[in-house]
């Protein structure tokens, strides 16, 4: 008689779906800690530094200083917290943590500035924290590259200048952090949510002794994993619409692509960190075991995955390592799609890897398997 390759599917499905149904536990961790996290990592994760803590020490005192402090202050980086009497004390008040940059204006800038000559401001910047020390030297050259420019545009009589550079902002005209972060938040939080529980759930049947009924049933091993796997992929789309949500309505990131392309590659990715997290559970012996094998998976994904930092920048080794996770590739999908409105044939390539890593690892994790107690 011809073996059926996924015989007892029907009936593991039945069996799971109740299991799952009554064990609320399972319930509250794939959907509770998705949700804190996905709200607190949405608004945690800004590069839009705003109102840094400023120091000024102006020497100067005129009208032109003032309307230097001023231009500093519009531009939303900087916030004058206080004033100094001297760059030793402007330094010591860096030094203790309450400002990030200190202004200095020395008592010849107007003098300087009228005559023709170069009126120099010095800029500190305290550079512990190099992403608020970058935004904040460039947006202080900015200013005073401002300024001088339209110095010497009244200086010369001219009304434009030599080079007019028009950019155009492709996709993320407003440069908003949470478009940019936010898609790649739910791949994140997706695999902490279905990548753990999936493994917990085969090692908590096996320490209560209810795979022993399962080993010895009829069943054959792509019809039992797949069976386990599929409860939980409804949940785990039910918890990837529900972020979707809170990514469109709280975050208030437009989503510019297909939403069934969106579906359909978000659901190819869960089961996939389903599959993976199967495989987890064969080869843990105990729930502890379970849970610090899924966290291996987790933070190479985060920071090999080009969630935070680009792939691009990154060693070989590390380049290469971050080409063997899902998440990797899901992220890239919901950039292209949400973001810059990617059509099927713009983005197939990063969807057909993720489709062929869910079937590799489901078939691992099926061959895996034994029939027999671990």
């Amino acid at each position: 008689m011809k073996r059926k390759p996924f015989r007892g599917l029907g009936a593991i499905l039945f069996k799971e779906f109740i299991v799952v149904w009554r064990d609320p536990m399972t319930l509250f961790f794939m959907f509770f800690p998705p949700l804190i996290e996905m709200i607190a990592f949405g608004y945690a994760l800004d590069n839009d530094v705003k109102h840094m803590a400023t120091i000024i020490l102006n020497e100067d005192r005129t009208v032109e200083s003032r309307q230097l402090i001023d231009r500093f202050v519009n531009t939303q980086t900087f916030r004058v917290v206080g004033e100094v009497q001297s760059l030793e004390e402007m330094k010591s008040e860096m030094r203790k943590g309450r400002a990030y940059v200190g202004l200095e204006i020395p008592p010849t800038f107007t003098r300087d500035l009228r005559a023709g000559r170069s009126a120099q401001v010095q800029l500190l910047v305290d550079g512990s924290n190099s992403t608020t020390a970058l935004q904040a030297l460039n947006t202080g050259m900015g200013v005073a590259l401002t300024q001088s420019v339209e110095s010497l545009l009244r200086e010369t009589g001219r009304r434009d200048v030599p080079i007019d550079i028009r950019p155009q902002m492709l996709y993320n005209p407003a440069m908003r952090s949470p478009n940019f972060f936010v898609p790649g938040v739910i791949g994140v939080v997706l695999q902490i949510g279905t990548t753990v529980a999936t493994a917990m759930a085969l090692v908590r049947e096996r320490e209560r002794g209810t795979l022993e009924q399962l080993l010895v049933s009829p069943l054959s091993r792509a019809g039992l994993m797949l069976g386990k796997l599929v409860p939980y992929l409804c949940i785990g789309m039910a918890m990837a619409t529900i972020l979707f949500l809170i990514m469109r309505f709280v975050f208030d990131v437009p989503i510019v692509g297909n939403v069934v392309g969106m579906m359909f590659s978000t659901l190819v990715y869960v089961f996939a960190l389903l599959s993976l997290g199967l495989l987890v559970g064969t080869k843990a012996t105990n729930q502890m075991q379970a849970l610090q094998m899924s966290m291996v998976f987790l933070l190479p994904s985060v920071f090999f995955s080009g969630f935070i930092f680009p792939r691009e920048t990154m060693p070989w080794i590390f380049y290469a390592l971050g080409a063997l996770f899902p998440t990797t590739y899901f992220i890239a999908l919901m950039r292209a799609i949400i973001l810059r409105g990617a059509h099927f044939f713009e983005y197939w390539p990063n969807l057909a890897i993720l489709i062929l890593m869910s079937i590799l690892l489901f078939v691992l994790c099926a061959l895996r398997f034994r029939k027999k107690i671990a």
